[in-house]
């Protein structure tokens, strides 16, 4: 076991008045080695919360955080964890081996080892092209790749990324998604912190999904989405109404696109009679494409389904 958070809970005070805020509540999930974990929920969920209380920034007001079977507590395991924080404070006047060499020495490592690190790491991340230019001068991908540079120069055991495509464009997320694989592939264990589900889906074995402070779902991947089909979507030439007929309640919609039809039918038709009927009469299928509930889907019925609390949630980022 990598990491175990165990009914833990977080409350802030605020304004004049000091009013509490609940930004975490009684959460609780566990990350198995090699795996990358997914940590998702909207902006204020709770999120960056909870993963700086793992990371001992904060201290839980209850409940036990562990790291490698150990309290959070001890010191000592913080050389075996790697963070990327939302917001990561890069030193723009500094090169990119410059910055990795000053994080490397406030991990202790000698100037020889973090020297080579950094060469290493700055090609692993795809960084090995801009060695010479300022950090201020990157992009916003090439700073998040860089800031990733700095979570591994310790070489950890566990990495934890809040939100590292933020911001990204398509190309940008990619990227970020493969180097999280490559990670894995490495052994690394991976904490991967996004409101970008897609991203998650993509790459992420398991996920909680966490809203309002509160975990309400947390599971494998396959196992929340499911195999049953919602929907299917199919282009055909060649529509008749006799066909909207025959067909009758298993439509959906019906859209023209030219002398296509985009139809939509329900996910409970038997697919092989629909077809049937289709073909005999007249019409040409060009597309079938099932549409099965996916992350998002789960994500907007859990948290439509999770009771308001009435408080800021500013707090909680």
């Amino acid at each position: 076991m990598v990491l175990q958070l165990e009914n833990v809970s977080k409350t802030f005070r605020i304004g004049f008045f000091r009013k509490k805020v609940e930004a975490v509540r009684q959460v609780s999930f566990e990350i198995q080695r090699g795996e990358i974990f997914g940590l998702v929920g909207p902006n204020g969920a709770g999120k960056s919360t909870s993963i700086k209380m793992i990371t001992g920034l904060l201290q839980p007001d209850s409940g036990e955080v562990r790291v490698f079977g150990e309290s959070v507590a001890n010191v000592a395991l913080r050389k075996r964890i790697g963070y990327l924080p939302e917001n990561p404070v890069l030193y723009e006047h500094l090169k990119a081996p410059e910055l990795l060499d000053f994080y490397g020495g406030l991990v202790g490592l000698s100037k020889k080892v973090r020297r080579k690190r950094a060469q290493e790491l700055l090609e692993l991340v795809g960084l090995g092209d801009a060695l010479d230019r300022p950090i201020g001068k990157f992009s916003k991908g090439m700073k998040q790749r860089a800031g990733i540079a700095q979570a591994l120069i310790n070489d950890p055991e566990l990495v934890i990324l809040d939100e590292p495509q933020s911001g990204l464009d398509p190309i940008g997320r990619r990227e970020i998604r493969d180097l999280v694989v490559e990670l894995r592939r490495q052994g690394k264990t991976i904490l991967f912190c996004s409101h970008i589900l897609p991203d998650v889906e993509d790459i992420c074995d398991r996920v909680a999904l966490i809203h309002q402070g509160t975990v309400v779902e947390v599971g494998f991947l396959h196992e929340l989405i499911g195999t049953d089909v919602l929907r299917y979507e199919i282009f055909a030439r060649g529509w008749s109404d006799e066909l909207s007929t025959a067909l009758g309640d298993a439509i959906e919609e019906i859209v023209a696109v030219g002398e296509v039809r985009r139809l939509t039918l329900r996910g409970d038709v038997d697919l092989d009679d629909a077809l049937a009927t289709i073909t005999r009469l007249g019409a040409r299928v060009e597309s079938l494409q099932p549409h099965r509930e996916n992350l998002e889907d789960i994500f907007v019925r859990d948290t439509k389904a999770a009771p308001v609390k009435k408080q800021p949630v500013s707090v909680a980022q």
